[in-house]
C-alpha cells in the first residue's frame, strides 16, 4: 500500500443516473473490488452505456463449437481502419498538426502546462494509432519584457535563462511521457528567419505602418489592454498593467479585419470551440478592434524588426508564428513539410491566451495570404481546493511531484478524466486517490488480475483452446467491445476527451459485471468448456480495451497487452477486429503482475 501526502474525496465512476453517481461513491469507499462489485450487482444498478440493442448484438457472428486455434468475432468494416470519424473542420484521414502554446520561460511549470501537453499527447496518440500521419508541436516562449527583466533579477543573461527554463519543460514532457514530434524554440535563428519573412510579407501587403503607442500594457500577459477593460485597475487575467508613455511603434491594421473575421467565424462555425469560448470571442470582436502595436523600442530581448534595429517584435507575433516556422515556413513548395501539414488541424490553449489566436493570429494569416488553422480549442482553468493557484497562496501544484507520488499513468488518468475538456477543474489529492484506487486499481486492474490468474491456474498456462458457442451474454460485451472503438473516435474528433474516457471506464464497468454475472471460478468446477468460454471472451474483451487506453495510458496499457500475449506489432487501432490479430489459443501466459498500485486513504485524526 502507498501512501501518499493526503486524503481524498471522490472519484471517476459511471453517470448514467443519480442512482448509478451515488452508488458509484460507494464503490469507490469499499476496501475490495469484489465486495464493491457484489454491492452495486445486488442493488440492480445498471452500467454507464444501456445495453446494445439486438440488432447491435446480432452483428456478432455466432460461432460454432471451437477445438480450434482460430476463433470468430464480430468484426468491423474496413472503411474504418487508419481513419478517425470525420468532422466539419477534419476529414478524418489527411496529416495532422496539432500543437500545445509554446510555453512562456518566466517561471518553472506547472500543472497547467502538464494539462495542456497532455490533452495534445493523448489526441495525438490516438491519431497515430488510428493510422494518421501526425505532427504534435510544443515548445517554449523565449522572448519579451518579462523574459529579459526575470533574467536580469536572476543575475543571468536572457539567453542563459532561457536556455535553463526550456530545458525544465523539455523535461516535464519527457517525464509525462509526451510524444511530441518536435520542441520549437523562438530564440532559434530559423525560427526568427521565418518570423522576419512574415513581417516582410505583411510589410509588402500593406498591413503594418509606423505610428506611436501609449497606453496600458500587461507585463505579465505581454498584452495591449484598452480602459474599458480593466477591472479595478488591473487587466482582466488579475495582471498588474503598467502605462506606456508614448513610443514609436509599428502597428498592424486589425481594424481593417474585424468584419472579415466576423464573416470567417460565420462561414467556419467550429474554428473556435468550445462555443461558450466563440461567444467571448465573437463578442470582442463585435466590440470593434483597434490596430494593433507590434513593436517595441524600450527593450532589446525581441526579434529585431527588418529594416529597422531600434524595434523588436511584439512578443505574439513572434510566439504565434511557431507553428509555421516548424514546418519549414517561409519554404511552402509541393512536397514540403509545410505544405503536408498545414494548415494545422488542432491549436489547444488555455482559455486566457484564446484571444491571441482566434483574433490576432487568423488576422495576422489573412493579411499575409496564407491558410487559417482548421480548429482552436481552449480548455479552462485549474483551481486547487476550491482555491485559485497562486504563489501567494502557495497552493501551487508541480506535476512533477505528482508524478512521483502517484506515477506516470495514474496522473495522465487524472488529469484527462477528472473534468470535461474545456470546463475549469478543481484538484484535490482526495479526488485523485479515489480516483485512481476506483477506476484504475479496483476495475481495471483487477479485472485483468482475476481474468489472468483464472487462465494461468485453469487453463494449463495458455489461452483457452476448448470452448463451446457464443450465448447472448458473450455477443453482446463482444460487440460492446468492437463498438468501442467508434465510440471513442467520435470523442476524440471533437476533442471530448472525457467522453473518451467514460467510454473506457464504462467497458471496464461492464466487464467487471460480466465476469461476476458469468463467475467463472464457479464455471471450473461444473463446467470447464463454459469457463474457458468466458476466460476467452474476456481476454479479447481487454485486448480492445488495452489497445484503446494506449493513447492515456501508453506503458500500463502496454503492460496488460503483453500479459494478454498481443505482439508488439499487433497494437495499432487497424489490428482491432483483424481476425488474425484476434486473442491466439493455445498461447501460452505468463503469471500475471500487478499492473495499479492502490493507495491508502489516510484517515482523519480521531476518527
Amino acid at each position: 500500500t502507498i501512501h501518499p501526502r493526503k486524503r481524498a474525496s471522490n472519484t471517476f465512476l459511471p453517470t448514467h443516473s443519480s442512482t448509478m453517481r451515488v452508488s458509484s461513491m460507494i464503490l469507490a469507499l469499499l476496501s475490495s473490488a469484489p465486495a464493491a462489485r457484489a454491492f452495486m450487482h445486488s442493488r440492480k444498478v445498471s452500467p454507464l452505456l444501456v445495453a446494445p440493442t439486438s440488432s447491435v448484438a446480432q452483428a456478432a457472428t455466432t460461432s460454432t463449437h471451437r477445438r480450434i486455434t482460430a476463433v470468430s468475432l464480430p468484426s468491423s468494416s474496413e472503411s474504418r481502419l487508419y481513419s478517425v470519424p470525420s468532422t466539419p473542420f477534419d476529414d478524418g484521414k489527411s496529416p495532422f498538426e496539432i500543437t500545445t502554446p509554446i510555453y512562456y520561460v518566466n517561471d518553472k511549470p506547472h500543472i497547467g502546462h502538464a494539462y495542456t501537453s497532455l490533452a495534445c499527447d493523448v489526441i495525438a496518440r490516438y491519431m497515430r494509432h488510428s493510422g494518421r500521419d501526425v505532427f504534435f508541436l510544443s515548445g517554449t516562449d523565449e522572448h519579451g519584457q518579462k523574459v529579459e527583466t526575470t533574467a536580469k533579477n536572476a543575475g543571468m543573461d536572457p539567453q542563459s535563462f532561457c536556455d535553463e527554463v526550456s530545458q525544465s519543460f523539455r523535461d516535464l514532457l519527457t517525464l509525462l511521457n509526451v510524444s511530441n514530434d518536435d520542441f520549437i524554440r523562438t530564440t532559434e535563428s530559423h525560427h526568427k528567419e521565418a518570423v522576419q519573412h512574415l513581417w516582410k510579407t505583411l510589410l509588402d501587403k500593406g498591413a503594418i505602418y509606423l505610428g506611436s503607442y501609449e497606453g496600458w500594457y500587461s507585463v505579465r500577459d505581454e498584452c495591449y489592454y484598452n480602459e474599458s477593460e480593466l477591472v479595478d485597475g488591473k487587466a482582466p487575467t488579475g495582471a498588474e498593467v503598467e502605462w506606456v508613455k508614448k513610443e514609436d511603434s509599428y502597428f498592424f491594421k486589425l481594424s481593417d479585419y474585424e468584419d472579415k473575421l466576423l464573416e470567417y467565424y460565420e462561414s467556419h462555425p467550429d474554428l473556435i470551440a468550445p462555443v461558450s469560448r466563440k461567444n467571448e470571442v465573437v463578442s470582442f470582436v463585435k466590440g470593434g478592434l483597434k490596430d494593433l502595436s507590434i513593436s517595441r523600442t524600450t527593450f532589446d530581448w525581441g526579434v529585431p524588426v527588418p529594416g529597422d534595429d531600434d524595434h523588436v517584435m511584439y512578443v505574439w507575433i513572434d510566439a504565434l508564428t511557431n507553428y509555421m516556422s516548424a514546418l519549414g515556413y517561409p519554404n511552402m513548395e509541393e512536397g514540403s513539410k509545410f505544405d503536408k501539414y498545414w494548415p494545422a488541424s488542432l491549436h489547444i490553449v488555455g482559455k486566457d491566451i484564446l484571444r491571441f489566436h482566434a483574433v490576432y493570429w487568423p488576422a495576422f494569416l489573412m493579411a499575409a495570404g496564407l491558410p487559417l488553422p482548421k480548429r482552436i480549442f481552449a480548455h479552462g482553468w485549474w483551481t486547487k481546493d476550491g482555491e485559485k493557484i497562486s504563489k501567494s497562496l502557495g497552493n501551487v501544484i508541480d506535476p512533477v511531484d505528482l508524478v512521483e507520488t502517484y506515477g506516470v499513468d495514474p496522473t495522465r488518468f487524472f488529469l484527462m478524466s477528472e473534468v470535461n475538456f474545456g470546463s475549469d477543474g478543481d484538484f484535490s489529492d482526495e479526488k485523485m486517490i479515489y480516483k485512481i484506487n476506483a477506476n484504475l486499481s479496483n476495475e481495471l486492474g483487477n479485472l485483468n488480475q482475476r481474468i489472468m490468474t483464472l487462465v494461468f491456474k485453469n487453463c494449463d498456462k495458455a489461452v483457452p483452446v476448448e470452448m463451446g458457442e457464443f450465448t447472448d451474454e458473450d455477443k453482446e460485451i463482444l460487440a460492446m467491445a468492437a463498438s468501442l472503438r467508434e465510440r471513442t473516435g467520435k470523442a476524440i474528433s471533437t476533442q471530448s476527451i472525457h467522453e473518451y474516457v467514460q467510454h473506457m471506464v464504462s467497458m471496464v464497468w461492464d466487464a467487471n459485471k460480466y465476469i461476476d454475472v458469468q463467475a467463472p471460478w464457479v464455471l471450473k468446477k461444473t463446467d470447464t468448456e463454459r469457463m474457458n468460454t468466458v476466460l476467452y471472451v474476456l481476454m479479447e474483451v481487454m485486448r480492445h480495451v488495452a489497445i484503446l487506453y494506449q493513447p492515456l495510458m501508453p506503458t500500463s496499457s502496454n503492460v496488460i497487452l503483453d500479459q494478454l500475449g498481443v505482439p508488439e506489432n499487433e497494437r495499432e487501432f487497424e489490428h482491432l477486429e483483424k481476425e488474425e490479430c484476434k486473442i491466439l489459443p493455445g498461447k501460452e501466459v505468463s503469471k500475471p503482475k500487478a499492473v495499479f498500485p492502490r493507495f491508502e486513504v489516510p484517515q482523519p485524526v480521531g476518527a
